[in-house]
C-alpha cells in the first residue's frame, strides 16, 4: 500500500522534535568542551587567570585570530 504524502504540519512537527534534539545534543557537546577547556586551563597553570581577564584574552584573539595572535606573542 502506498504511503501517503507528509503534510506541512506533519513536517514541521517533525522539524521541531530534530531541533529539539539537535540543541541537546549541542548543549551537550558545549558541556564536554567546556570540561576539556577547563582541564587545558588547569593543566597550563591558566586558572590563576581572573576570568574577567581570561574573556578580554580569549575575545581579543579571536577577533585577532589565533594565527596573527601566536605571531604576536611569540615563540611558544
Amino acid at each position: 500500500m502506498a504511503r501517503s504524502k507528509p503534510t506541512a504540519r506533519e513536517a514541521l512537527r517533525k522539524l521541531r522534535e530534530q531541533r529539539a534534539q539537535l540543541e541537546t545534543e549541542e548543549a551537550r557537546l558545549r558541556q564536554e568542551a567546556a570540561t576539556d577547556l577547563g582541564k587545558l586551563l588547569v593543566e597550563c597553570g591558566g586558572e590563576t587567570i581572573e576570568p574577567a581577564h581570561l574573556v578580554r584574552i580569549v575575545r581579543a584573539a579571536m577577533a585577532l585570530g589565533i594565527e596573527e595572535t601566536l605571531k604576536r606573542i611569540g615563540p611558544a
